[in-house]
């Protein structure tokens, strides 16, 4: 007996991809995210092409397979595509220590984030 698929997240005419460990702090990614929201598609390649935060280009990477899962699992036109949603969450924090004077230590944390990526097909009404 096989399981019940489960029903899709998303509305018919979207698509998510979803990068789970970016090494970076959620607030500078959160920035290079603010910049794509809202935005149609191609101008978000080009503003993710042109800036001049190391993120970016992950980031891109991730808009690009946004955008491959509508075309191919949901046949969405990529011209009427739209960043709809782009947000960031906290992952893993790696805990290193730095040696200090005196024989002491102080904690480094480097911070993992990830960050969900949603697209809409938008319609010729709109």
């Amino acid at each position: 007996m096989a399981k019940q698929a489960k029903e899709r997240r998303q509305k018919p005419s979207e698509a998510m991809a979803k990068v789970r460990t970016l090494r970076i702090s959620p607030r500078k990614l959160n920035l290079v995210a603010q910049s794509i929201r809202g935005l149609k598609v191609q101008r978000a390649l080009n503003e993710l092409e042109f800036s001049s935060k190391r993120i970016a280009r992950d980031v891109r990477k991730a808009l690009y397979s946004a955008i491959s899962n509508a075309e191919n699992n949901h046949n969405l036109d990529i011209d009427s595509l739209v960043v709809v949603e782009a947000y960031v969450g906290k992952n893993l924090v790696m805990k290193r220590f730095s040696a200090r004077a005196r024989g002491r230590a102080s904690r480094i944390e480097k911070p993992f984030s990830e960050i969900t990526i949603v697209v809409r097909e938008l319609g010729e009404a709109a």
